[in-house]
């Protein structure tokens, strides 16, 4: 069975990538390979320079798997702990870099409680803590909001601004596309281990559209095709492929045509229309 089948992509240092495909598309295993869990049967890829499975990489990357368990009896503290000792962290930065996840995910007062005790949520907020430890170059991040609720989605949304803003390069494994939309620079969408399409988020989703509320426009509707493909119900004009900035543009041609505006609805293709759209319909991110 192939998972990967010559699977190649590019991420550039310090962007939020997003890495999307349904179940089976091969993401695990992409990311297995990329954090040295796994060897590829053939191929080759680098992680910050080095071939994949370098040891001394391995301590400047940080990782969120999506299925994870710590010993209930520990506490998050201990949990910590012993990741800093696992990943090499200096003995006399180990209370500051702990102290310093339990901040930066919101489990300071819970800091010496055991992990038995912890919802689902703040088992994942753990986890995160886990990968930022060290002040990693790279963190992976593998549906790091499955388990939250709004307020701790947006508290991960946070984090992840916060880490591109120290440079730090984020690759996001998400089904929640509106999530990923807020927060990626750059997305991949692969398929059967492949990548079918790949590109800036804005450059992906393409051009927009707007809907427009109109009257006293019979007859020279055809004379807006010039901003994208126009169709017409009742009184509502839609024009597809018409970017944001030319909505004002738009606006003025329909009054210029002797219209009367009543409504304008800007709108843009949201990542799951993409995601659906390039699949066939078919699957489900995950």
């Amino acid at each position: 069975m192939v998972a990967l089948d010559g699977l190649t992509m590019e991420v550039g240092r310090g962007e939020v990538f997003g890495f999307l495909g349904p179940n089976g598309a091969g993401k695990t295993t992409a990311v297995k390979m990329l954090v040295g869990l796994t060897r590829a049967t053939s191929g080759r890829g680098t992680v910050l320079g080095a071939p994949l499975g370098d040891i001394g990489v391995r301590r400047r990357i940080g990782y969120l798997p999506e299925l994870f368990r710590y010993q209930g009896w520990m506490t998050a503290y201990e949990v910590l702990e012993l990741h800093c000792e696992l990943a090499r962290v200096p003995r006399p930065d180990r209370r500051k870099e702990i102290e310093a996840a339990l901040v930066t995910v919101g489990l300071a007062a819970r800091a010496h409680s055991r992990v038995e005790t912890f919802s689902k949520g703040m088992q994942q907020r753990l986890g995160l803590g886990v990968a930022l430890l060290g002040s990693p170059e790279l963190v992976f991040l593998d549906e790091p909001t499955s388990a939250l609720d709004p307020v701790g989605r947006r508290d991960v949304r946070d984090i992840i601004h916060a880490l591109k803003a120290r440079g730090t390069t984020v690759f996001l494994n998400s089904h929640l596309l509106s999530e990923v939309e807020r927060v990626c620079d750059t997305v991949a969408i692969v398929d059967r281990g492949k990548v079918v399409a790949r590109g800036a988020l804005d450059d992906l989703l393409g051009g927009g559209g707007v809907r427009l509320r109109v009257a006293d426009l019979d007859g020279r509707v055809d004379t807006l095709a010039r901003f994208g493909e126009v169709s017409r119900d009742g009184d509502w004009i839609s024009i597809t492929g018409t970017p944001a900035e030319a909505v004002p543009d738009v606006v003025a041609a329909v009054v210029g045509l002797g219209g009367r505006v009543y409504a304008v609805e800007p709108r843009h293709q949201t990542l799951e229309d993409r995601f659906l759209e390039l699949l066939g319909g078919e699957g489900e991110p995950a």
